[in-house]
């Protein structure tokens, strides 16, 4: 139950604050609204409001819908008429100006991509987010080995001069990549010198097959080792560190003179150090301090002893910090999504991640059992798809509507009905085969 349970509240949560947009740049735009309803199908609860709208709640709780007074509404949806003022019947949807008309419905994307910041921008600020060293161990392509100075121990920090810091950043950059032939530029910083170099690596229809593009750092020419930067993102109430100075955001840059690369090398020093104390050099914004720290001391899961100082490695941001972060983020991933989409048309990129209904009430349960924080996440990257996808030129989505004006405003007037019908009838057939596909992706990965 709570897989089912979890999807009707993430898609309902999606569908709705996608609908309210809609709704609310309507209702600004004088626009008068039948319904607004959260669910399809019989409506089971309804209550109107003083300016004659039916706010409803509908009997399938996955989906929603606004209905606008138009023109073809008396002749349409019957259902849908109550008794109306002149002012309200002048309202219709045709009568308000293309750029009002093409507001409301660009008001669903956008409002969907809102729902993304403030998701992202509330994890960011109330998280530890851990921070990465993509650091290179061992080189596996001849290329690297006979053409370029990278060893063991560099780190790489961009990709085509796109900055790279986690797993994700760089499945994601090399996934935007698939189908390349050229070169591709990755940007190393050397361990000896700690300058920036960089390595063309040429290609020939890069990721070309789906075992590539499920593990696409495994085909780069060289292995990384993801350790932690030895930035302080937490420290523990009982930790002598706080009273002693340390903060948090301090990055840890020597530990008793000895130099400090990563949190890796933090618990290396500490693991045979037999001293009370540790001399601290940290980068506190942009400045050199020096601390020093007394240990503590607990047993390890074998009941060994061992010293601590006492943190958590990661990054803390501040309330402004997390909405420029969760701002970026939603911004880089749509443009990601649309870039896997036109990718996936002209077949550069698999569709083995496409998921339809199966894969998301999967999702949503492994994420909701798996706590808030992932089942919010899964809930913005969601948003943003839903989104992208509604902007896509396709008839009965709002991106076709969008097609659809801008089409009324060279002819200097609407299409014809048979060529709307037929538009409409296109829009239909590409949604649902895309929706029977991607059912067929679903079960296929279950059998």
């Amino acid at each position: 139950m709570i897989y089912l349970l979890s999807a009707i509240v993430l898609l309902g949560i999606l569908i709705a604050i996608h609908e309210f947009g809609h709704f609310i740049v309507g209702r600004m735009c004088n626009i008068h609204i039948y319904r607004f309803s959260i669910g399809m199908g019989p409506v089971i609860y309804k209550k109107l409001d003083k300016h004659g709208t039916e706010f409803a709640l509908s009997a399938l709780p996955l989906g929603g819908y606004v209905a606008f007074h138009t023109e073809k509404a008396i002749e349409q949806e019957l259902d849908l008429l109550q008794p109306l003022t002149p002012e309200q019947n002048a309202s219709t949807f045709e009568s308000r100006p293309k750029w009002q008309r093409a507001l409301v419905m660009l008001a669903g994307p956008v409002a969907n991509f809102l729902l993304a910041i403030g998701i992202l921008s509330t994890i960011f600020a109330s998280s530890v987010e851990r921070q990465f060293i993509p650091e290179v161990t061992t080189i596996s392509s001849s290329y690297f080995q006979e053409n370029s100075s990278l060893k063991g121990g560099d780190v790489l920090i961009a990709i085509n001069n796109k900055r790279v810091s986690s797993l994700q950043d760089i499945r994601l950059e090399l996934l935007s990549l698939s189908g390349k032939t050229g070169t591709i530029d990755f940007i190393f910083l050397s361990s000896l010198n700690r300058s920036e170099y960089t390595v063309s690596l040429p290609v020939t229809d890069y990721l070309s097959n789906q075992d590539e593009q499920n593990e696409p750092e495994n085909f780069m020419g060289f292995n990384l080792s993801m350790k932690l930067q030895p930035t302080i993102g937490a420290i523990a109430k009982d930790s002598l560190a706080r009273v002693n100075g340390l903060k948090v955001n301090d990055r840890i840059l020597e530990v008793n003179n000895q130099l400090i690369n990563s949190f890796e090398d933090v618990q290396i020093f500490l693991r045979d150090y037999q001293g009370t104390d540790i001399n601290l050099k940290v980068e506190r914004e942009s400045k050199t301090v020096f601390l020093n720290i007394p240990l503590g001391v607990r047993k390890n899961p074998d009941g060994l002893e061992e010293k601590y100082i006492g943190v958590m490695p990661g990054l803390k941001r501040s309330i402004f910090e997390s909405f420029y972060k969760g701002a970026y983020e939603t911004y880089n991933l749509s443009l990601k999504t649309l870039m896997f989409v036109g990718k996936m048309i002209t077949r550069d990129l698999g569709t083995q991640n496409l998921s339809g209904p199966i894969g998301i009430v999967k999702m949503a349960g492994d994420t909701a059992n798996a706590g808030l924080l992932p089942f919010l996440y899964l809930m913005a990257l969601l948003s943003i798809s839903l989104g992208v996808l509604n902007l896509l030129p396709i008839p009965v989505l709002d991106g076709g509507q969008l097609v659809m004006l801008g089409i009324e405003a060279v002819r200097g007037s609407p299409m014809s009905e048979k060529m709307e019908n037929l538009f409409f009838m296109s829009g239909w057939v590409a949604v649902g085969s895309l929706m029977i596909f991607a059912i067929y992706n679903d079960i296929s990965k279950f059998l």
